[in-house]
């Protein structure tokens, strides 16, 4: 995770700007490395076994590849990566055992991942997500499991959750509606400013890639951006902007000359 210090601003860093001065591969998710206890939570979820064949689909820095083939004693374990000095990384640092591990260079939007039983799939580009849903309906065989980190696929309603890990399992199903989708989760069809910062807060705390002494930062930033988002999408629970919503606004923009009140478009 990459902080940037932004009080040398005498005016408010609007917060396209703030994105767009983070690197890309940090703000897609990229970069972000996934530590052994969590990556071994995420298979135990998806009740991972040794008939399983498993791909991590963007591999990075993980090692949740050699944990499952190690630990998990799954028939094949696959990690798919597209940057070439990476994926050489990769090669050099798996464990050799059984033949169980393969690194594959390539596009996940292209390479076949028709044997896959379980899939850790962890991309939030829209055109990626859409591509590969596709791929999933198609081309994969019936209990195969999608797991996800922060959300399913799209509107597609898990059959396992323990946020933030969620497992989709084929056939899938989908919800009508971002409403139903989050009521069939949660339990209630819209989000309020307690639940977008206690979300924020066990996304935090389970994936454990947020240094302590910036924990309240960036669960201050992240649980305003989902709040907002929801409030322009109509599925917050409140009819006006809260005041801990304003307080926190101010805040960001006060002490941390980050502007998110552009961010707030939603017409009544």
């Amino acid at each position: 995770m990459i902080f940037i210090i932004l009080r040398a601003n005498k005016l408010p860093l609007k917060i396209q700007d703030f994105i767009s001065s983070l690197p890309q591969s940090v703000v897609k998710g990229e970069d972000i490395s996934i530590p052994d206890n969590v990556a071994r939570k995420i298979l135990k979820i998806a009740n991972v076994r040794k008939t399983d064949i498993f791909y991590e689909l963007g591999y990075g820095n993980n090692n949740t590849v050699t944990i499952a083939a190690k630990e998990f004693k799954v028939k094949r374990a696959v990690g798919v990566e597209i940057r070439k000095a990476m994926s050489m990384k990769a090669h050099k640092r798996i464990p050799k055992i059984n033949n169980s591990i393969e690194i594959i260079k390539g596009d996940i939007r292209t390479i076949d991942i028709s044997d896959a039983t379980v899939l850790l799939f962890w991309f939030t580009d829209p055109d990626i997500i859409d591509q590969m849903i596709n791929r999933f309906e198609n081309e994969l065989e019936n209990s195969a499991r999608i797991i996800t980190i922060w959300s399913p696929p799209d509107l597609m309603l898990p059959t396992k959750t323990e946020f933030p890990f969620f497992v989709c399992e084929k056939p899938f199903k989908y919800a009508r509606n971002i409403k139903q989708q989050i009521k069939a989760i949660y339990g209630n069809p819209c989000i309020d400013f307690t639940a977008s910062w206690l979300l924020v807060e066990k996304y935090l705390h389970e994936l454990e890639v947020v240094p302590r002494q910036y924990l309240r930062f960036v669960n201050m930033l992240q649980s305003m951006i989902i709040w907002i988002n929801a409030w322009n999408m109509g599925v917050t629970c409140e009819d006006e902007i809260p005041p801990p919503v304003q307080t926190y606004i101010g805040i960001l923009k006060t002490f941390f000359n980050i502007d998110l009140s552009e961010m707030i478009h939603r017409t009544k």
